[in-house]
């Protein structure tokens, strides 16, 4: 995983670990799936709701984490009792087949037919043929939200069922009585980690106007401080990006910001050694709705923005198309409640006094909006992989 994908070694460790994670989880789960039964207005009669598998689940996953995506849906599509074709992203092949060998094996030593979970590698035109392919009954999607629109079009258009989890813009909200030592690392890990290439890294900090300059100050330090270096090596928190793409689209979106107002505080540059490595950024001075704030870049670029008043940061937290992952920071529970009540967050993910990044897969993973609608992992996610019966 750290080879392919360039992520740091433990944070390569740590998602195929959430692999076995959730095999644990969905072993426990199978013992538990269930309907209800209904009294009936008939008498004699009784309800009884059934639930069955789809049959073929088509899954095709992002470069990002190119192991513990494929684990949330194959793991829970199992157990449900689907068989499941994977396509991985191009560039990540190797972990895909790897992945792949594994579970063939694990399921052939326990005289099932290893191609239960079977791969094909490759690019687009393979996803198309998934999507649009009547035999896939169900096709989860984990990508940019640009292709998601267009594989639920096709999807949907033969009355096909879709899973997607698509891009996000995710906001941390700091409030002035937020514990700050809690808020600095928590914003640099959600920023910088994986080098800015998660669903729900952040990528807008609100910091309330009173505290402002203290917190860009404590954090610029901070970034100063992260160690970048070869994936491989344990002293490396921070990797390069992906492809030289990716390096390009940070240096565009970088160069945007300072168009619309933005001013560099750290960071902004390609750093001079092999590899996609750039420098993990601070932008401050943009509008909340400058046009490069809305928009989701894959890269390690933190825009800085100052606000007032509770009423109006929340609008801002849900102005933008995504609505993946979104935290506060803040002691007052008054606040924190209606944080997670309807005049709240309209994020899928909403987290007090922690980071945007990350999951556990105990709960339903996933968001609204252009982020797609779909919940992969925990909770009630089996429902669906499974078609009901009354």
């Amino acid at each position: 995983v750290s080879l392919e994908m360039g992520k740091i070694f433990v944070e390569g460790v740590g998602e195929v670990q959430e692999y076995v994670d959730v095999c644990d989880y969905a072993v426990g789960l199978s013992r538990m799936i269930g309907g209800p039964i209904l009294p009936s207005e008939r008498p004699g009669h009784a309800l009884i709701e059934q639930w069955n598998p789809v049959g073929l689940v088509g899954i095709i996953t992002a470069f990002n984490f190119p192991v513990a995506v494929y684990g949330w849906n194959s793991a829970i599509a199992m157990i449900c009792g689907n068989a499941c074709l994977w396509k991985g992203a191009p560039t990540t092949s190797l972990v895909s087949v790897a992945v792949t060998k594994i579970i063939a094996k694990v399921l052939e030593d326990n005289k099932l037919p290893g191609a239960i979970c079977s791969l094909v590698c490759g690019g687009a035109d393979i996803g198309t043929a998934m999507a649009k392919d009547e035999r896939m009954d169900l096709l989860s999607f984990t990508g940019s939200t640009k292709v998601g629109k267009q594989v639920a079009l096709m999807v949907q258009e033969r009355f096909g069922r879709s899973l997607l989890e698509l891009g996000g813009n995710n906001a941390i909200i700091v409030f002035e009585d937020a514990d700050l030592n809690l808020v600095i690392p928590s914003a640099l890990f959600a920023a910088v980690g994986t080098a800015g290439q998660r669903c729900t890294t952040a990528r807008r900090l609100f910091l309330h106007e009173s505290i402002h300059d203290e917190v860009v100050a404590k954090l610029a330090k901070a970034y100063a401080q992260v160690r970048i270096g070869d994936p491989w090596d344990s002293d490396t928190l921070y990797g390069p990006l992906h492809t030289k793409e990716a390096v390009k689209m940070f240096l565009d979106a970088v160069e945007q910001a300072k168009q619309q107002g933005g001013s560099v505080v750290c960071g902004g540059k390609v750093i001079n050694r092999p590899g996609n490595y750039v420098e993990p950024t601070i932008v401050t001075g943009l509008p909340h709705n400058a046009p490069i704030v809305h928009t989701e870049t894959f890269a390690p670029i933190s825009y800085v923005l100052k606000f007032k008043e509770e009423e109006e940061v929340f609008a801002w937290n849900n102005e933008v198309k995504q609505g993946l992952s979104s935290s506060i920071f803040t002691k007052d529970l008054g606040r924190i409640f209606r944080w997670l009540g309807p005049k709240g967050s309209d994020c899928g993910i909403v987290n007090v006094n922690i980071p945007t990044s990350g999951a556990e897969i105990g709960g339903a993973f996933g968001g609204e909006k252009h982020t797609g609608g779909g919940r992969e992992s925990g909770s009630d996610s089996w429902k669906l992989y499974m078609r009901r019966s009354t």
